[in-house]
């Protein structure tokens, strides 16, 4: 396939905007570490926590709004076995944000945190906090990966451009200006990509929808075929259905890349404030991927140049956004879809670089391994950082996974592991080391136990309803949600039980070997000084 050169240099233009921009937010970071009360690193990493609603809004939109979310809606709306109804990506996201801004934005902000592992530290100490940075950071490297994969396949199709070139640059600038600037040049990119996908997707809707090729919508709608598109949710469906709505719904709730942007806002309030707006622009920015899908179901591929067998026969499902745009619009408007794409992709890789990175930093790095690190050396910690997670995101984009897939599994682990112990830890005084612990062994052997298809881990338990399709084994019970409940229930009740136990001395002093109760009453024995002049008081009071 010949490269397409118009389209091409656009989108290398589109990038050296993005890069200029990112290079004049990083000297605007320079600026605010000499006038901002915190540390450079607080600066890298909430960016002096002065970011404003309509900048918060615009990158909380732009990080959620990736190529997963994009490619994926397009991609389960098209394929015939599943269609509209499977589309949950949208109202998913919208729900993830608003639950963020009403029950968590107060909690984290209110206490000033810099990362969502800090509650953690604070109540369970470094050890514990280091265990859950794994899930955490193998989530944000398949996410990376999910929307790298999106952006190669786009590429490849519009541009004739390798896959792999496509992916290697777009890491390569997003690594780039996310090291110079971190969270100043992650949001002000995020603003100017967040317009260009906002203003070219909607532009394809009409070119897609009176496509020559795409038949007469109200005639699919009067004939029965009209789940070729809609789809249709069976009973035995319903657990698989509900499991990834509440995956995504929920499972969002435990992403470092929603408290980067809580922690940021200069209050409570104004983290609140950015959640519950940028939920209603997060599904409005969901409906051209929904829409091209429609359209391209109904589409007679044969009467353009891409042929039968139509994409999903030939496996290409996952691609059928570009491939939607390729064939189904004028040739300029796919170049501004790529570019779209292309956008969509880097505003999510920023911060997802910068999330792991800040989490090591300042959770591992600074409180474990050097904790006479300098500022100077922590940001060095923070850029090395987010070019190993780039790099590793990288390397797995080139595995070619289906996109709804990769995008669905980068926050499992969060939803079965973290999100448990993030609603404990903020929310119930009960919960302990103890109870934790408990709870995150529950949580990773249970998943681990269920398998996953994408990882070729095979499944030892086999919920009710699982089927066996092209040899392998589907759940359709909502194991991963059982999965999660059962970690939430263990922490709240082991914690209890070994609270009760100690307190009513079932279990001997000796054998709180974390120390969690002999901390409490060190801390509870401890004298609370006077206020001056009060000592001579009280003295001659006990006398």
């Amino acid at each position: 396939m010949a490269v397409n050169v118009p389209g091409l240099v656009v989108v290398v233009i589109f990038y050296i905007i993005i890069l200029f921009i990112g290079i004049w937010a990083s000297r605007k970071s320079k600026k605010a570490e000499k006038t901002c009360a915190g540390t450079k690193s607080e600066v890298t990493i909430v960016g002096g926590r002065n970011i404003s609603v309509l900048v918060g809004v615009f990158t909380t939109t732009a990080t959620w709004v990736g190529g997963g979310y994009i490619l994926g809606n397009a991609e389960v709306v098209y394929s015939p076995k599943q269609g509209l109804i499977w589309a949950i990506g949208p109202p998913a996201f919208a729900i993830n944000l608003i639950l963020g801004g009403l029950f968590f934005a107060k909690p984290m902000r209110s206490k000033c945190y810099l990362t969502m592992l800090d509650p953690f530290q604070h109540r369970y100490g470094n050890m514990f906090t280091a265990t859950l940075l794994l899930p955490a950071l193998v989530s944000d490297i398949l996410w990376v990966a999910c929307i790298l994969a999106a952006l190669g396949g786009t590429m490849s199709i519009i541009l004739g451009l390798s896959s792999a070139v496509s992916i290697i640059i777009s890491a390569a600038v997003s690594i780039f200006y996310t090291f110079l600037g971190g969270l100043y040049s992650v949001a002000y990119t995020d603003v100017i990509q967040f317009f260009f996908m906002f203003f070219s997707l909607f532009l394809c809707i009409p070119f897609v929808v009176l496509s020559p090729a795409v038949a007469d919508i109200s005639v699919h709608l009067n004939q029965s075929n009209v789940n070729s598109w809609v789809g249709e949710l069976k009973l035995a469906d319903a657990g698989k259905w509900a499991d990834e709505m509440l995956l995504l719904a929920l499972g969002g709730l435990a992403y470092q890349a929603l408290y980067q942007r809580i922690l940021s806002a200069a209050s409570s309030a104004q983290a609140q404030i950015t959640c519950l707006a940028a939920a209603g622009v997060v599904f409005i920015m969901g409906i051209p991927s929904v829409v091209i899908g429609a359209m391209a179901s109904i589409a007679d591929w044969n009467q353009t140049a891409y042929g039968l067998p139509p994409p999903f026969e030939r496996g290409e499902a996952g691609k059928i956004l570009p491939l939607a745009l390729q064939y189904l619009t004028p040739t300029w408007l796919s170049v501004l879809g790529i570019g779209s794409v292309a956008a969509a992709v880097m505003s999510s890789v920023d911060s997802i670089l910068l999330s792991s990175a800040s989490m090591f930093t300042q959770n591992i790095y600074k409180t474990t391994l050097r904790k006479q690190a300098s500022e100077r050396e922590l940001q060095w910690v923070i850029r090395v950082a987010i070019l190993l997670v780039g790099l590793a995101g990288m390397g797995l984009a080139f595995k070619g996974e289906s996109v709804f897939a990769l995008w669905l599994l980068s926050t499992d682990l969060l939803y079965c592991i973290i999100l448990p112990q993030l609603i404990c830890v903020l929310h119930l005084i009960c919960a302990n080391s103890y109870g934790a612990i408990c709870g995150y062994i529950v949580g990773l052997l249970l998943r681990l136990l269920s398998g996953d298809s994408i990882l070729g881990i095979p499944p030892v338990l086999l919920f009710p309803g699982w089927r066996e399709e092209d040899g392998v084994i589907t759940q359709y019970f909502p194991y991963r949600t059982l999965v999660m409940l059962c970690s939430l229930i263990c922490i709240i009740t082991v914690s209890k039980m070994v609270e009760v136990g100690f307190h009513q001395q079932l279990i001997p002093q000796s054998w709180d070997l974390l120390r969690v109760f002999k901390k409490k009453k060190e801390n509870q024995g401890e004298e609370v000084p006077l206020p001056q002049g009060e000592e001579n008081t009280t003295l001659s009071a006990r006398l």
